[in-house]
């Protein structure tokens, strides 16, 4: 396997310009539907419509391939602009993104919000506004210090029994408060050279027990290259579990094929963690793509950042919880917005979050309610963070305040 490829290896081609089929699969069947004709089972009735308007010429098979999303992304001001009208907060943002996180949205996601106004949430997500621009003091390019724990080309080592291993820089959308947006999209690729270097530190540091695949978006490899960095991984003896992290099934559903899950069962104990802002997320074509993970076997967890004026309040972040559960999700990290570059209208204070666990904790079941961290700057690690709800604690017994506010006592003897 040549792992010198491209991160994006499914991506063969530019972008595709709205409503243009010169590209479609060679054999691929053409198919050309009236307004009621798209069948539903293949594709909801939201990107029925969508497909209509501005890929009238693209077969449903092209729509429900991962590669076609990723060929077809919207890339640019001018590609956004045929689907949708922009803001003048965004038309100057996207102007002016010049080395910063790059624009990309698969035409599934752009399904979700090309109807939206621009204070709707999913839009939020993806599309830069003007205030993307304004840098506080307190703001990194790297605020978790990431380089600084890097030993090797794409490992993270700051913990002790476990790396990050960013084996791509490309996400097939990019989320504009990304941790890593001073890397993502920007940096070389990994090569093999790379990928070799990362497997021998792995296996030459026995005290690594966990290690978690992520980039960028692993899943938007190749089965082949996923194959070759998981095989690689799973040989080193003392590696116990291997984890990825991904926006994947959110943002581009249908990557979750049969073949994917054939490839990723091989190497169980495998878990996935996937990427949720707002309960607008799990529609049917996400829903289905996470009931396939699971299975396959991957117990799945979800991680979402707190995101002011997105899901900041209790029902919001509740509807997210339950909607992820029915989908076989467990609710696992609510984090604290990172302090990277222009993210200031995003971030929202940890009093905020601890308002929300409070809002949470005893009113729902345990199982949806995540662990609410601040990753402290500097690389200090994820601290969890709860609401006080410790009265007094002494040698003799600790007094504790429930969810209703009733002060209950323990003995310490």
């Amino acid at each position: 396997m040549n792992a010198n490829v491209n991160e994006a290896t499914a991506i063969t081609g530019e972008s595709r310009l709205v409503g243009c089929s010169s590209d479609e699969e060679p054999g691929a069947k053409t198919m050309i539907f009236s307004q009621n004709e798209i069948p539903n089972q293949l594709v909801s009735n939201r990107s029925s419509e969508f497909i209509r308007r501005y890929f009238p010429l693209t077969t449903i098979d092209s729509w429900n391939d991962w590669k076609w999303q990723l060929r077809n992304a919207f890339t640019s001001i001018e590609d956004l602009k045929k689907i949708m009208k922009l803001s003048h907060k965004e038309i100057l943002a996207i102007n002016n993104l010049n080395g910063r996180l790059p624009l990309r949205i698969t035409p599934y996601f752009a399904s979700l919000i090309y109807k939206t106004k621009p204070s709707h949430p999913l839009r939020r997500n993806v599309i830069p506004v003007v205030e993307e621009l304004l840098e506080k003091s307190v703001e990194q390019s790297d605020p978790l210090h990431e380089k600084h724990y890097s030993p090797v080309k794409g490992i993270v080592h700051r913990y002790p029994d476990r790396i990050l291993f960013t084996v791509t820089q490309f996400c097939s959308s990019y989320c504009r408060y990304c941790t890593r947006s001073h890397s993502v999209g920007k940096l070389d690729k990994l090569g093999r050279h790379d990928y070799e270097k990362a497997f021998n530190y792995i296996s030459s540091h026995k005290e690594i027990r966990d290690v978690l695949v992520s980039g960028g978006d692993p899943l938007t490899l190749s089965d082949g290259l996923l194959d070759y960095i998981l095989s690689n991984i799973r040989q080193i003896e003392h590696v116990e579990i291997i984890r990825i992290g991904t926006r994947v099934p959110v943002v581009l559903p249908q990557r979750i094929t049969d073949n994917l899950i054939e490839t990723l069962r091989k190497y169980h104990p495998l878990f996935i963690s996937i990427h949720f802002s707002h309960p607008s997320e799990v529609t049917d074509e996400c829903a289905k793509a996470c009931i396939k993970l699971a299975d396959g076997g991957f117990p799945l967890g979800s991680q979402t950042v707190l995101l002011k004026g997105i899901n900041d309040n209790v029902p919001v972040m509740k509807e997210l919880m339950h909607k992820l559960l029915k989908i076989r999700v467990r609710p696992y990290y609510l984090y604290q917005c990172d302090l990277i570059p222009g993210s200031g209208h995003f971030r929202t204070t940890v009093k905020k979050g601890l308002e929300i666990i409070k809002g949470l904790r005893g009113f729902t079941s345990g199982y949806a309610v995540p662990t609410f961290v601040v990753d402290a700057p500097g690389g200090g690690g994820k601290i969890p963070l709860l609401p006080n709800y410790v009265v007094e604690h002494n040698n003799e017994h600790i007094v504790m305040r429930n969810y209703k506010g009733v002060l209950c006592e323990y003995p310490e003897k």
